[in-house]
């Protein structure tokens, strides 16, 4: 291929991306669903973003009684909503996120990657409804909530009421 080819070639590429924004023809509406092309390039985008981001990240001890606790805490006041908690039934918030966000609980959706976690609860995630907890939260608590989702997946509605129980959630 000449340079005069690729110059055509761009300047076309070029004009009818301008035209396919112009014209509206992405419904970017919550109530219609991506192509699947766009879907799996968006998660690709996502997945590599925050692997790049969270590589370098240390991983403390997540175990301790106290830490889940303290989180389980946090999620009933701040996670909930979107994530849902054992037998709970969807919520409007969480039936009109598009795309939905993950049930911890269920066992298709559990923490993999703590420092993965980490960052997506610091940084959050744009167009997802995913807020940045960091600049509300310490480094602690956020870890806090990472130890309590990775204990999540097949929790019972039992266990899930004695962790978060009567507990206040904590703010920086």
């Amino acid at each position: 291929m000449n340079l005069k080819t690729g110059v055509i070639i761009a300047l076309l590429t070029l004009i009818i991306g301008s035209l396919f924004i112009w014209l509206g023809v992405f419904n970017i509406s919550a109530t219609e669903k991506h192509w699947p092309v766009t879907t799996r390039l968006i998660e690709l985008v996502r997945e590599r973003s925050i692997h790049v981001r969270s590589s370098d990240i240390e991983v403390p001890p997540l175990g301790s009684a106290e830490m889940i606790r303290s989180g389980a805490q946090n999620y009933e006041a701040m996670c909930a909503q979107c994530h849902l908690a054992p037998d709970m039934e969807p919520t409007e918030l969480n039936v009109g996120l598009y795309p939905q966000p993950p049930v911890f609980y269920r066992s298709d959706h559990s923490v993999y990657d703590p420092a993965a976690a980490f960052w997506t609860i610091k940084n959050g995630l744009k167009l997802t409804g995913m807020p940045s907890w960091g600049a509300s939260h310490t480094d602690q608590q956020i870890w806090e909530l990472v130890a309590f989702i990775s204990e999540l997946k097949g929790m019972g509605q039992d266990k899930y009421e004695e962790l978060a129980g009567e507990g206040t959630h904590s703010h920086a």
